[in-house]
């Protein structure tokens, strides 16, 4: 259980975020805040559960005190809601729809005599919609501020950051094993057995697992690769850090995240802002797409085994197992296949004589379907991919040289995290934070393309690394938002 150590510093993460935002400006502070955060707060089972309200923890308190900074500091640059009709429905969809998932399931649910899970009332429907919020508070904040083609940047420099700094103490656990949460919170996250991976320790550090810290550790090195190719001066400074976060991928053990850097890295390096869009949107419709073939049971499974088994025998039994999983969840959430289970384990396959948990819910998506239905699961995925074609759409209507270059390799990271959210569930606030800048700054293009947007120069943001010259794609695109 976490020591008292523990709590104090997820207590004391308010006054950080104040301190931040009182020193910062807006964007700084708001990445920081958030990015902090997610490196350095302890993970559930730390937290604060008040009655009927859904517990704030690493990633719930950090958003909601951002969100009560920035409201008080700088207020509102546009909606809440997203411009378009479809943004509009799909977050309305993702923070109401509990309240469906609470209509459909106000029965118990029995296994034999030894289980009984009670059914749900309006309390849960307030509590589920409650975190269906938080959860979404980074992409509010984001779209609200990280707008621009310089905070675009800023996001590759804290992203580079983090994986830099974090670098450090997981090359102490690559050596000692996985023990800073022991030592200074007083338990480990998750089952130590899964950290000890090809002949080596898999660190993990404050993160849930060991997954978590390598898919950081490839979006720091896909943003510094990225930074070496946009910025024309420091190249060496970008290049040392490319390097690093490269040879530190590999110690992290991670093959999902090794195989995601080692196809994104000559992606971001050999190819221009519309091709790096069209793969994004591709690798989207993959993420998408995958529950939809598993559910009409067109998805190649025996020949993805088959493959796997000529290269490894017990990668593939571990997938083998996974597909399994998979197949009884999804037959499980097909009985309430619109709305989901709930809340309390309902979706779950349980031992009727035991009572004991029977499946393993590894990927996002099966949980989503599991717990909202696939209304749920449309509304989430559909709302973090969207900015993604919203985006290819406005590349088609200009130039290159006419649009943010880097935005492609934040929609190629917001893709691939959709793509790992299949077999994990890895949805953190940095994914809500890459969707929302990227949801700002397509309708930042959108409204300039129909002729709503404003122009300032004295407003425009500078391009480091150019002599202090503005970079034609941010003076001719940048809006004003009063």
């Amino acid at each position: 259980m976490p020591n008292s150590l523990a709590y104090l510093v997820l207590a004391l993460w308010p006054a950080v975020t104040f301190g931040l935002f009182r020193k910062l400006p807006v964007a700084p502070a708001l990445l920081w805040s958030l990015v902090a955060a997610f490196l350095i707060l302890p993970t559930v089972p730390t937290g604060f559960d008040f009655p009927l309200l859904p517990p704030l923890h690493k990633h719930s308190l950090p958003a909601l005190t951002a969100l009560v900074m920035a409201l008080m500091m700088h207020g509102l640059r546009k909606s809440i809601l997203p411009d378009t009709f479809l943004g509009k429905v799909l977050m309305l969809t993702f923070i109401l729809s509990p309240v469906a998932t609470v209509m459909t399931n106000g029965e118990p649910v029995r296994w034999g005599e030894v289980l009984h899970l009670p059914g749900l009332r309006m309390t849960d429907a307030i509590a589920l919609t409650i975190t269906q919020f938080l959860i979404f508070i980074p992409f509010v904040l984001a779209r609200q501020y990280l707008v621009e083609a310089s905070s675009q940047r800023l996001v590759l420099v804290v992203f580079m950051w983090a994986g830099l700094v974090y670098s450090l103490p997981a090359l102490l656990e690559v050596r000692m094993s996985p023990q800073l949460n022991i030592w200074i919170y007083g338990y480990f996250q998750h089952e130590f057995a899964q950290t000890f991976r090809f002949g080596g320790w898999r660190p993990t550090v404050f993160l849930y697992h060991g997954i978590w810290l390598a898919f950081l550790g490839m979006m720091a090195l896909i943003s510094a690769a990225a930074l070496f190719k946009f910025e024309t001066s420091r190249k060496l400074y970008f290049a040392g850090a490319t390097a690093w976060l490269g040879v530190m991928l590999v110690m992290y053990k991670s093959l999902g995240a090794m195989i995601f850097g080692a196809f994104l890295l000559p992606v971001v390096l050999l190819f221009g802002v519309r091709t790096q869009l069209k793969i994004a949107a591709l690798l989207a419709l993959l993420a998408i797409g995958y529950p939809v073939l598993k559910a009409a049971d067109l998805f190649p499974s025996e020949r993805l085994l088959a493959a796997a088994s000529s290269i490894d025998p017990d990668r593939a039994n571990s997938l083998r197992f996974r597909f399994m999983n998979e197949d009884v969840l999804l037959e499980r959430s097909g009985e309430k296949a619109m709305f989901g289970w709930g809340s309390w384990g309902r979706n779950l396959i349980y031992n009727d004589v035991t009572g004991t948990v029977e499946t393993i819910t590894d990927g996002r998506w099966i949980i989503v379907m599991g717990k909202y239905g696939w209304i749920g699961f449309l509304a989430e995925f559909g709302l973090l991919v969207l900015p993604i074609f919203l985006l290819w759409r406005e590349a088609r209507a200009r130039k290159s040289e006419d649009i943010s270059p880097f935005i492609g390799p934040l929609t190629l990271l917001l893709a691939i995290n959709a793509v790992e959210l299949v077999p994990n569930a890895t949805l953190t606030p940095l994914t809500w934070l890459l969707s929302g800048a990227l949801m700002g700054y397509a309708e930042t293009l959108r409204s300039q393309r129909l002729g709503q947007g404003n122009l300032r120069s004295e407003d425009l943001p500078l391009r480091e690394g150019n002599s202090g010259k503005r970079a034609k794609w941010a003076l001719k695109w940048r809006p004003v938002m009063e």
